[in-house]
Formats: structure tokens, C-alpha cells, sequence
């Protein structure tokens, strides 16, 4: 799921400059959609991390997806590994939500 999340942020980040000369705001969204993944890649990775936040990853790479066809986006190869980079984060997401103990300690 963290290689995943990676290749789509690093996606992202790559295509802003393309982006950006021809539509600023959607330069922004990929910028914003990079800092999400690489965003839940630090909170996964720290003790902050609770079963729930699962659902928000899949929720979230779920949204880029649906977000990319909603805006009729261009197919080409970057948008197939990203979409495809992005699936896997919300198959595995579910995955772990499912499997993952459920926790009861607070912060």
C-alpha cells in the first residue's frame, strides 16, 4: 500500500508542471493530491495510526479515481499507472481495515 501510495504521489508531483500551464487550479489539486498520499504515508508510518484511518486511505485514493473520470481526464500511460497505483491502495486499505485488530487505547 506504501509503494502505491508513492508511485501516485510521485505522479502527481511529476505532472503539476505540465498542469499547470494550462489549468493553475488543477495544478493545485495535484499538488494537494500528492501531499494527501505522502500526508498518509508519515501518519501510517507514526504511532498515530488507528484501524479507522484505513477507511480514510481507501476513501481517499477512491475519491482520485472517481475525481479523474468526473473531470474526463485524458488516458494515457501516467493516468493508467495512477489510477491503477491508486486501486491498489484502496484494495489494500480494505484488506487491513478487515484484518486489523480493532484497537481500544487512546493517545
Amino acid at each position: 500500500m506504501i509503494g502505491a501510495a508513492l508511485v501516485s504521489a510521485a505522479v502527481h508531483f511529476w505532472l503539476t508542471p505540465v498542469v499547470i500551464e494550462f489549468d493553475t487550479i488543477q495544478a493545485i489539486l495535484f499538488v494537494l493530491a500528492g501531499l494527501g498520499f505522502v500526508g498518509g504515508i508519515v501518519v501510517y508510518a507514526s504511532r498515530f495510526w488507528r484501524r479507522e484511518f484505513y477507511l480514510l486511505a481507501a476513501l481517499f485514493a477512491l475519491a482520485q479515481i472517481i475525481a479523474y473520470f468526473v473531470m474526463n481526464g485524458p488516458l494515457n500511460t501516467m493516468a493508467i499507472v495512477s489510477k491503477a497505483t491508486e486501486a491498489v491502495v484502496v484494495l489494500a486499505a480494505g484488506y487491513l481495515y478487515m484484518t486489523a485488530e480493532p484497537t481500544t487505547d487512546s493517545l
